[in-house]
Order: C-alpha cells, then structure tokens, then sequence
C-alpha cells in the first residue's frame, strides 16, 4: 500500500531531483537519490545526503523544505532535528534523509539498501 499525499503537484522523481539539486546548492556533499520501488511497497525514491555540521544542516533542511514548498509540495512529516544530526523529511512516495557526514557513516542506509538503483548522485 503506498502512500501518496493529496493534490501532489510534482512527481515523485521530480521531487527527488529537485531536493537533491537544492541540497547540493546548500554545500551538501555525497547526494544520492535511490530507487526502491521494487525493495518496498512503502517509498519509490529515497534522497541521502550530507552536511558538514549540524550548522549547515539546520541550513540545508530550511531550504530543502522552502524550496519544495514555494513548488506545491508540503511533507507529510518531518522528523529529527539539526542537532540530533538527521533529519528525514516525509514526502509520501520520497524519503529525505539529510545527516551530518558522522550520523551517515553510523546508519549507512546506502548499504542496508545495496540492492536499491542509484537514479542520481551529486559529489
């Protein structure tokens, strides 16, 4: 059962370009958009990416979450705060996964999802 939100104005991939391109803008480094429509019936497209501190991830988050806004699109959920070091951003059938570079290389959801294709990375 996949969750979509209501009056979606982008596509799912289109919301996950444009949150990595705008994280990217923001100084993200490693930015990875993976496909997980034939992993789980729960996401289609999960968006990892991180900061260098919790500064510029508070930053990074803000503009993400403006930017998807000012295109129609609000999340369904935000969850974590800058300080914790991630944040996930709920966007229906898109996960936004925003760390700083240590919570990243603890939780390493690129190799717990190995088998996922990557659609789009930003160095």
């Amino acid at each position: 059962m996949r969750r979509v939100p209501q009056e979606v104005t982008l596509s799912a991939g289109e919301i996950a370009r444009l949150a990595a391109e705008v994280a990217a803008d923001a100084l993200a480094t490693d930015v990875q958009v993976l496909d997980l429509q034939r992993l789980t019936p729960f996401f289609d497209l999960f968006v990892i990416c991180s900061a260098d501190n919790t500064r510029q991830l508070r930053a990074m988050t803000l503009k993400v979450l403006e930017t998807l806004s000012a295109a129609g699109v609000e999340p369904l959920r935000r969850e974590g705060e800058p300080e914790s070091g991630w944040v996930v951003l709920d966007y229906g059938l898109v996960l936004i996964h925003l760390f700083t570079s240590e919570q990243r290389a603890y939780y390493r959801l690129e190799e717990r999802w190995a088998e996922a294709q990557r659609v789009l990375v930003i160095q």
